[in-house]
């Protein structure tokens, strides 16, 4: 099953190469990673091009981790039922890698969150509604976006954890081990991702939502 595990990854970092906010922004003449915080992603693009822009390059970036899984389920759902979520999450991630890592951009993506956020809704629905309230609550008072962020892909590994335990996400016991360790990268990735945001917020210079630079 390793050759599965490998497809899923690579279907899922084929779609992933979709870079909705750089593409909305070459539709307007911009290249969005030269502007703001040079980041492709959902955040810099709805400041440099506003809400309608960021809007659709959060669903965009969304739907392709969701098509992602999708897609792993479809392939190999048939051959190999016993550890298929655990293949859906790689090709997740793979999605999540290809955002933040395109080839063609020279590795100059996003920060995975909308994808992960798609893949939370696709592989583990149960975590969503616990992680939409540590991203909206957070933001909403502090106006930072990045702790938003960083409890989400936290709060995710810590519920799939627990449900995992508890037997609520269908997972035979001895694929639990790679599902969270797979669960664990997408954390990883996205905290790897936001080093520079962290060490802001622990100084307080990190942007605020809605704030001119």
């Amino acid at each position: 099953m390793i050759g599965a595990r490998i497809a899923a990854l690579l279907i899922g970092y084929c779609l992933g190469l979709f870079q909705t906010g750089y593409i909305y922004g070459k539709w307007h003449g911009i290249d969005i990673r030269s502007k703001g915080s040079g980041n492709a992603g959902t955040t810099n693009t709805l400041r440099v091009l506003g809400w309608k822009a960021g809007l659709i390059t959060f669903v965009g970036d969304l739907l392709k981790a969701i098509l992602a899984v999708c897609i792993a389920r479809f392939l190999f759902v048939g051959k190999y039922p016993e550890i298929i979520q655990v293949l859906e999450l790689y090709a997740g991630f793979g999605a999540v890698l290809g955002h933040n890592f395109p080839f063609y951009l020279k590795f100059q993506g996003g920060k995975g969150i909308a994808c992960t956020a798609g893949v939370i809704l696709a592989v583990c629905p149960q975590a969503a509604p616990i992680c939409l309230v540590l991203f909206v609550v957070p933001v909403a008072v502090t106006r930072y976006v990045s702790l938003g962020s960083i409890l989400v892909v936290t709060g995710y590994l810590i519920q799939a954890v627990i449900f995992g335990q508890l037997g609520y996400l269908g997972i035979q016991a001895e694929y639990l081990p790679e599902f969270y360790i797979v669960s664990a990268c997408f954390t990883g990735m996205a905290l790897w991702r936001h080093r520079a945001n962290m060490k802001r917020l622990l100084t307080g210079t990190e942007n605020k939502l809605g704030a001119k630079k």
